[in-house]
């Protein structure tokens, strides 16, 4: 067990030691899909959703769940965001509609902020889920994946 970066001698879990790791600017995207009926998106364009604006909601949920995945994710080391952000794209498709929501996480600190990044669109698809339910609950959460991160050791990575 020695090889793993999360294990100690003994094969215990354990947080990583990043004190001796430089300072650099990082940041991060995610992506997360969610599925959508037109019947929910109608009643989002005509304000008919009764917990008020999913997208909002569902904003302001992803971010906390970015400032929070240190809480939720055991070996994340709690980080010091300078900014996170969120974007919010419906696309018509055959079925329906399906909406896209877009996370950047920045920070500058001696690790990554791709887990926050992906924490912030999951809990965003899912409050979203949560306002819209009542209306539809055949929804799916579909795809959540890092689109990029840049800084660190590892340099930047793009998902292709």
């Amino acid at each position: 067990m020695n090889n793993f970066t999360h294990w100690n001698e003994a094969g215990r879990p354990k947080m990583v030691d990043i004190s001796e790791k430089e300072i650099t600017t990082r940041t991060a995207i995610a992506r997360s899909t969610i599925t959508l009926s037109n019947e929910v998106y109608q009643a989002i364009q005509q304000g008919g959703i009764k917990k008020g604006d999913p997208t909002q909601v569902a904003q302001i949920a992803g971010i906390m769940g970015a400032k929070k995945t240190a809480d939720i994710i055991p070996m994340c080391h709690p980080i010091m965001l300078q900014g996170t952000d969120l974007q919010f794209d419906y696309q018509k498709t055959d079925l329906g509609y399906e909406l896209h929501i877009q996370a950047t996480v920045k920070c500058n600190g001696k690790t990554g902020v791709e887990m926050e990044a992906l924490t912030a669109v999951s809990i965003a698809a899912l409050t979203f889920y949560d306002m819209c339910k009542a209306v539809d609950k055949t929804m799916v959460i579909k795809e959540t994946y890092l689109v990029e991160k840049t800084g660190g050791k590892s340099g930047t990575f793009t998902h292709k």
